[in-house]
């Protein structure tokens, strides 16, 4: 009996998957930038409620960080640029 090889519909490299993974915007606490600035700055960005981006930066004040955007690799990247560019310190990683 000979058995054939299945084809996939699409086939997925592991990279493929790794791409499509959420991924998470973090603003880390840092000596320079004064709370109300960093609250400025997640409401004109990202268009947050002065009560969020208040929310926001207490996480980033208290805790050293806040995840402050989840969503695709790409879309991350974009929203990292734009804070350093702000002066702020972000960074991005898989969402867990």
């Amino acid at each position: 009996m000979v058995t054939s090889p299945v084809e996939l519909d699409e086939p997925r490299s592991a990279e493929e998957v790794d791409v499509a993974s959420p991924w998470v915007t973090l603003v880390w606490n840092d000596p320079v930038n004064l709370m109300s600035y960093v609250t400025y700055v997640f409401q004109s960005y990202f268009g947050y409620s002065r009560a969020k981006a208040e929310s926001l930066m207490l996480d980033v004040h208290q805790k050293g960080r806040a995840a402050v955007a989840h969503g695709d690799r790409e879309g991350m990247e974009r929203h990292v640029e734009a804070l350093q560019g702000y002066g702020l310190w972000a960074t991005m990683q898989k969402d867990d």
